[in-house]
């Protein structure tokens, strides 16, 4: 028996517990590597089931605080992690529609009604409280699901592809032999700081983008990103990104981190960089607004979890001022 996570896009099975949502586990049946007449086979690829790796330390699978606890509080926090919410890497993702289509059995899932203990719960809301290495393996379900999806047929020829042998995670054409592979997208982030002209406070560069529009909320800000373009290294796309979203120059630039983000498929390398030149003119098909903002008075920022966050919060933590 193996143990997967259930997706319905980018939603993944929670259980309630007292701490909130968290990514519920299925036992699944093996796979059949037997044909009809009782010889061993390659197994057809199956579109909805993709098996997982994890590259990360078993630290990584806890919470700041079940991994620090020292003090009592922190001991019964680590207490409660473990019987509600400490979750081990899974073998395997499967989609909903898998489930349904080899009657894996589900539990009750009732969007409308909590009680109910298990919903479909999107990874933009689990991922401000999921231990690293678990938001990690989440990200990675959701892009192989997407990526097996959508290379069910051969792009050169248009054959039905299948799965490749000796488990490497590729799809081959049986016709012209073209293997397709999961790909990822680079984009860079970049946290671009400056002195505040009139009193020297640290300022950070925060851009308002059209997409985090919520009127019934305050607005949503964040740093520069952008794809990288064919030919260009990682510290060109961050200067003509830069550049191209609020015209202005920038040096001193440095890598700092990178996290895996599966909308759709991109790996964030996140950057730092000092403001150089330039005053700032949005790019308004992008972006509502952009300025610099006092470390002391920013404005809403990404929720924990996501890059952008991260690469705020080092900047804060600098100046002494922990978010």
């Amino acid at each position: 028996m193996t143990n997967a996570f259930v997706f319905n896009d980018d939603a993944i099975l929670c259980r309630q517990t007292p701490n909130g949502w968290w990514p519920l586990q299925l036992q699944l049946p093996p796979f059949n590597n037997k044909n009809a007449a009782g010889d061993d086979y390659h197994q057809a690829y199956q579109v909805g089931r993709v098996t997982l790796v994890t590259s990360l330390a078993p630290s990584h699978w806890q919470s700041a605080d079940h991994a620090s606890g020292s003090s009592a509080e922190s001991l019964v926090n680590s207490e409660i992690e473990s019987e509600y919410t400490f979750t081990a890497q899974a073998a395997s993702a499967i989609t909903y529609d898998y489930a349904v289509a080899y009657n894996i059995a589900l539990p009750i899932i009732d969007e409308s009604d909590e009680s109910s203990g298990h919903a479909f719960v999107p990874y933009r809301q689990l991922m401000t409280h999921l231990p690293v290495a678990l938001s990690d393996q989440i990200s990675q379900a959701i892009q192989l699901l997407s990526w097996q999806a959508d290379t069910q047929f051969c792009s050169r020829c248009a054959s039905p592809t299948v799965h490749a042998d000796q488990g490497e995670r590729a799809m081959v054409c049986p016709v012209c032999r073209l293997r397709q592979y999961p790909r990822v997208q680079p984009c860079i982030i970049t946290a671009i700081t400056r002195p505040n002209p009139a009193t020297g406070e640290m300022q950070i560069l925060l851009a308002h983008h059209h997409r985090h529009g919520q009127p019934t909320m305050a607005p949503m800000y964040g740093l520069i990103a952008g794809f990288v373009e064919v030919g260009e290294s990682l510290e060109h796309a961050v200067v003509r990104e830069v550049a191209e979203e609020v015209n202005i120059g920038v040096s001193d630039i440095r890598y700092v981190s990178s996290q895996p983000w599966p909308f759709p498929s991109n790996l964030m390398l996140g950057f730092r960089a000092s403001y150089a030149s330039g005053d700032i003119i949005i790019q308004e098909d992008e972006l509502a607004h952009a300025d610099f903002f006092d470390v002391s008075n920013l404005p809403r920022i990404p929720p924990k979890g996501s890059i952008a966050h991260e690469l705020i919060a080092q900047i804060m933590c600098e100046q002494g001022m922990p978010i």
